[in-house]
């Protein structure tokens, strides 16, 4: 047993953090040129930083560590080969309006093992990032994404679309190396928590 960020923890939780796009895909481009793939794999490096730097590190793997594409399956298939108490995709939103804003979370529409603990856990973490940085809450909502889909029967598992970077505050907001040091520190105590 070990207190970690006030919270005890009585086993380490094995945290698979997906890392969209990558490689020759880009994901959303944001109206100042800054790209989605970029944004999260930094979000995610942040995390293993803070997450390095605990008394009792969260045992946490990416699907990717730097700038490569990895299919959708494989991201999944990491998530069972490991045995993943938790499955988490890092996305940015685009939108053609562009006041379209906020945090939203995702979870499997398809009906799995863990979709009731998903569903939880999504409420918890989006209330942590609105809370930690200022957001407005999208809401938890359901989809047939393929990571999702294909995760839910093995571990709990959300897709995190961490803001739009079509709107010109949450894109500037990602141009600051600082904001992801208070979104990876967020992510981290809502992972923890939970």
């Amino acid at each position: 047993m070990c207190i970690v960020f006030g919270q005890e923890i009585s086993a380490q939780k094995r945290i698979v953090i997906d890392v969209g796009h990558g490689g020759k895909d880009a994901g959303a481009i944001g109206i100042n040129g800054i790209k989605e793939k970029d944004v999260v794999l930094d979000i995610a490096n942040a995390i293993l930083r803070l997450n390095n730097d605990l008394e009792k590190p969260l045992d946490i793997y990416l699907t990717r560590y730097k700038d490569t594409l990895i299919s959708l399956s494989d991201r999944a298939n990491l998530a069972k080969t490991l045995k993943a108490d938790l499955f988490v995709s890092l996305h940015c939103n685009h939108s053609d309006n562009p006041n379209a804003r906020g945090i939203e979370v995702y979870t499997s529409k398809k009906q799995g093992i863990y979709s009731e603990e998903s569903v939880f856990l999504g409420y918890q973490i989006e209330k942590t990032l609105c809370k930690a940085i200022g957001y407005e809450s999208r809401g938890a909502k359901f989809a047939n994404f393929q990571v999702l889909r294909e995760t839910v029967d093995y571990c709990a598992s959300v897709l995190l679309e961490l803001g739009f970077l079509s709107n010109t505050d949450e894109s500037r907001y990602y141009q600051n190396q600082i904001s992801y040091q208070i979104l990876a520190l967020a992510l981290l105590e809502s992972l923890i928590k939970n």
